[in-house]
């Protein structure tokens, strides 16, 4: 394992409140949204289908870069969030959530509302969600600052951020002025599809950590081919991530694919937050100097265990069993450098 000197991993995002639901595929349907998909919508529209739904639903912090800061977090890592929220209720229960997780807490304020979204799980376990911005949309490229990101090691960037183009190149122009890695995770197959033009421009000239699921890499690469789509990927950026759900994931980085086993397949309920928490194991053992194949193992631990749960929480248990493989991996570490 080598020890890094700057372990500091920012996730910059959607500041939102996630309301988790179960329902039909044909509740789905009925919808018009694609199934698996993210969409944007009004507040209103949430408001809507929320109102149609029958069953109880989990109110959650959330967004993408969130969720992976909150799995460093309880990792042990060093992690912080930038975002926006709004100024009411749900702008300090999303900030107190942060703290009471080990993310420390970097939020802009906004007189609009905070945003959510409304996450619809089918029996699959699929997620569809529509997305609410509202103030997690109105942070601007001025309020990134020369030197907001420097003794940062990783700077990890949700794909929804593509939606406001100016803040999203002053994070990686600021990135790159620090020195700190970059990883983009693309978000959605849906989003991948609308802005693919501008997702290779930046790859190309920022990005050192690309990471996709099978639908997300199919739509930028071209490739239905698992392992010639992980391969773009890593000629892309200078190293490549694909998951691939209870089949694991891929690892490609200086022209080999590593193969990652998936930790487990029992008991998966809802795949919410899947990548976002396998994105937490891998940033944070590469953050500590973990060898691929391990931050590799440490991600698909985490995938797994909020598999076995409604939202992106990971119970106590959960994470008990998480560290109880991060020892298993410090020790192959140490018997591999011994």
């Amino acid at each position: 394992m080598t020890e890094q000197k700057n372990k500091l991993v920012v996730g910059i995002g959607s500041a939102l409140v996630d309301l988790l639901v179960n329902e039909s595929d044909e509740f789905i349907k009925k919808t018009g949204a694609a199934k698996g998909g993210m969409t944007l919508v009004e507040n209103e529209f949430i408001n809507d289908i929320f109102g149609r739904t029958k069953g109880a639903a989990s109110i959650v912090p959330g967004g993408s870069a969130c969720n992976t800061m909150v799995g460093i977090g309880k990792l042990g890592g060093s992690a912080r969030f930038i975002g926006k929220s709004g100024k009411g209720k749900m702008g300090k229960f999303f900030a107190d959530s942060l703290e009471k997780n080990n993310v420390e807490p970097h939020l802009f304020t906004s007189s609009s509302p905070t945003g959510r979204v409304l996450s619809i799980i089918t029996p699959d376990t699929q997620r569809s969600m529509f997305t609410f911005l509202g103030a997690a949309s109105e942070i601007t490229s001025k309020e990134i600052m020369e030197g907001f990101l420097n003794n940062v090691s990783i700077v990890h960037i949700e794909g929804y951020l593509v939606y406001n183009k100016d803040l999203l190149l002053a994070v990686l122009n600021a990135a790159k002025n620090s020195g700190a890695l970059v990883c983009l995770d693309l978000a959605s197959f849906t989003i991948v599809n609308e802005e693919k033009k501008f997702l290779y421009q930046i790859t190309d000239e920022f990005v050192d950590i690309l990471m996709a699921n099978e639908e997300e890499a199919a739509a930028f690469t071209g490739c239905e081919d698992e392992l010639d789509a992980v391969k773009i990927l890593g000629e892309k950026a200078k190293k490549g991530l694909l998951k691939v759900g209870e089949r694991g994931s891929y690892i490609a980085a200086d022209n080999k694919i590593i193969k990652v086993m998936p930790h487990g397949s029992r008991g998966v309920v809802d795949t919410t937050g899947a990548g976002d928490l396998w994105a937490s194991g891998f940033l944070f053992g590469l953050s500590e100097g973990y060898s691929l194949e391990e931050c590799g193992k440490i991600g698909s631990a985490c995938g797994y265990e909020v598999c076995r749960v409604i939202g992106a929480s990971i119970p106590d248990e959960g994470w008990h069993r998480i560290h109880n493989t991060i020892k298993q991996c410090k020790k192959n570490n140490g018997e591999l450098n011994g």
